[in-house]
């Protein structure tokens, strides 16, 4: 992709752990739209009390995949299983490297016969470009860029929308003139509202139902216009992009898995492919938890609650791995509902000219691309926490984590240890600070109940025995 390839950037840093952990890359941005359009407390209590609408048409990365062999190269990418997937559904699409660890995860549409198209983080998008330009697959792909990084920001593929909360489907029905059809789970429909044609997929985030809508960058504004109008008399509420980073603590979706290819010889060829501008070669990673080597980093798809999305009905990369693993003790996914009074301690100490605590910013405390903590039981190791932030529907801070199976039954009093060892790193949004302990309290996933009930037979709730 460049002259320079992310291997050899890999080669010359020489300890990866330190190269990512100082990396000058700040958490994810949502660019295209405002921070907030009113506050951030009021938009996060807006879509379990009300609707919100998303925008999602600038800060992920969509890939096209079309041809006679497309379906065949997803199926071998993914752990998935493609039994049964049609056009007009969608699932969560998972792919690992051939040692078993997760590259990352993104939405896949399945648009029509020989179409699908990718949509979330750039390494899972990476890694089906990588094979559908080096292997023996007749496919084309079109990779869309987010905002962020394209020449020409204002324009873009597709529009995408996220219509969610407990009035979302009145808003939907107005913005039609007719009640919108019945869709389960991940299947989709076309609509048609606007003069437009729209495709809706029906899905869930920030613990309530709602739809996903998307169709041709043209139809941004009619659409966008007609959502907002129809959705005057049921309190519909714009979310700005403070707000938008921290839903997912509701919903228990992990977004934060540090793509396993930095090492292994399975994942050579695609790290000689990248370039030094890759989502790979700019990542960072923060927070207490330091390994000796970037594969203490790696996950499974177990870690992140996706253990029910491996099915060894199909040939796929990472197979052979997984099956050895299936059948060994997996961490467990829950919620860390941090202590209230030991918030305030680690708070307070921003208001003092001695030690202080790592700054907690709100609704997301994430200041990083990828944040491990420490979870400590009396001291020892007993998982990691991937990503914090305050839920106002809640009240609480609360932190979507993996640990023991022994330390998963929600009550278990366990500890975060926040902030990084040593006054911290070289990260420009890391100030001086010493590390701190917080108490937690071992809690369901997802932490809404709302969301518990909705997602009832879903990778979200569904964990091993």
């Amino acid at each position: 992709m460049t002259d320079k390839s992310l291997q050899s950037l890999l080669d010359e840093s020489g300890d990866i752990v330190e190269l990512l952990r100082n990396q000058q890359t700040g958490p994810n941005v949502y660019p295209g739209v405002p921070a907030e359009y009113s506050n951030w407390r009021a938009e996060q209590q807006a879509w379990a009390q009300k609707a919100v609408l998303f925008n999602q048409s600038f800060h992920m990365v969509d890939l096209l995949v079309e041809g006679p062999d497309a379906f065949a190269m997803l199926n071998y990418l993914g752990v998935n299983s493609f039994k049964n997937f049609v056009p007009d559904r969608a699932k969560q699409f998972v792919p690992v490297t051939p040692e078993g660890y997760v590259i990352g995860d993104v939405i896949l549409f399945y648009l029509e016969e020989n179409s699908f198209n990718l949509v979330g983080r750039a390494p899972v998008i990476e890694w089906v470009e990588f094979h559908a330009a080096t292997g023996d697959w007749d496919v084309t792909v079109s990779r869309d860029e987010r905002t962020a990084v394209r020449p020409d920001p204002e324009r873009r593929r597709s529009y995408r929308f996220q219509l969610q909360g407990p009035n979302a489907m009145p808003v939907l029905e107005r913005a039609m003139g007719e009640t919108p059809p019945e869709l389960k789970f991940f299947h989709m429909a076309r609509l048609n509202f606007a003069g437009c044609e729209v495709r809706a997929l029906r899905h869930g985030m920030a613990g309530q139902p709602g739809y996903e809508l998307f169709g041709p960058w043209e139809d941004y504004d009619k659409v966008r216009d007609a959502l907002i109008e129809a959705g005057k008399d049921f309190g519909l509420t714009l979310v700005g992009g403070r707000t938008y980073s921290s839903n997912t603590i509701e919903s228990g979706w992990i977004p934060s898995p540090l793509p396993a290819t930095y090492t292994g010889e399975g994942t050579r060829a695609f790290r000689e492919w990248l370039g030094t501008t890759s989502y790979e070669a700019k990542a960072s990673i923060g927070g207490s938890y330091v390994p000796e080597s970037v594969e203490g980093y790696y996950l499974t798809p177990w870690d992140l609650g996706y253990g029910p999305f491996v099915k060894f009905d199909h040939d796929f990369i990472g197979r052979d791995a997984l099956e050895r693993m299936a059948g060994q003790p997996q961490r467990r996914k829950v919620t860390l509902a941090l202590d209230n009074e030991d918030l305030m301690r680690v708070l307070s100490s921003q208001f003092t000219k001695g030690d202080r605590a790592k700054y907690m910013e709100f609704p997301s405390a994430v200041y990083s691309m990828h944040p491990y903590d420490q979870v400590l039981k009396d001291g020892r190791l007993v998982g990691l926490s991937t990503w914090i932030g305050y839920s106002a529907n809640e009240g609480r801070m609360l932190t979507l984590a993996m640990v023991e199976p022994d330390m998963a039954e929600p009550g278990t009093e366990v500890t975060l240890l926040w902030g990084e060892p040593d006054g911290g790193t070289r990260k420009p949004t890391v100030e001086r600070h010493v590390q701190t302990e917080i108490k937690a309290i071992v809690s369901p996933v997802p932490f809404s109940e709302v969301a518990r009930d909705a997602y009832a037979e879903s990778w979200r709730t569904r964990q091993p025995a």
